[in-house]
């Protein structure tokens, strides 16, 4: 009882500002958290880089869409703006991923590379994404991937059918 206890008020103070209606937090895990939203339902796992140099909130995030059969979604939200020409590629260990990106933010480009990805976080310590900014400079945001399996799966079992 003690240890729920306690659980719950470090869920409450890992989240300092308040979550919208309808959002409900599933759990910390390491630097990863996993929510739930009820309209339109989805359900994900999500943190920030490591380290955050600008004023733009980077993330990325794994999220479920059950409605749209949608399942481990890689987002990506960039710490910079990006050069138009410029390509977006997210290392996991040895591997690389071409990304699809718009300005700010960056996708797998299918669900077959969604896979992919999601696999190989699961089994990685870190990963990084690298691009080049809208000013010619080039970046890099760099996650951790402690925490990142288990929030995945706990955002996917709070958006099973049942």
């Amino acid at each position: 009882m003690i240890a729920t206890l306690l659980a719950a008020a470090a869920l409450a103070q890992a989240s300092p500002t308040p979550v919208p209606d309808g959002r409900r937090t599933i759990g910390i895990f390491g630097r990863w958290g996993a929510f739930a939203d009820a309209a339109p339902r989805r359900c994900y796992a999500i943190t920030k880089p490591i380290s955050r140099r600008t004023s733009l909130y980077p993330f990325v995030s794994v999220a479920h869409w059950p409605g749209a059969h949608v399942r481990n979604q890689l987002h990506l939200r960039l710490s910079r703006k990006r050069a138009p020409s410029a390509q977006v590629t997210l290392s996991v260990g040895e591997r690389r991923f071409p990304l699809r990106a718009g300005a700010q933010d960056a996708w797998a480009p299918d669900p077959a590379a969604d896979r992919a990805i999601v696999a190989a976080m699961r089994s990685g310590r870190s990963m990084s994404v690298e691009s080049v900014a809208d000013g010619g400079s080039p970046f890099v945001d760099v996650y951790t991937l402690t925490g990142a399996a288990t929030a995945i799966d706990a955002a996917a079992l709070a958006c099973m059918p049942g």
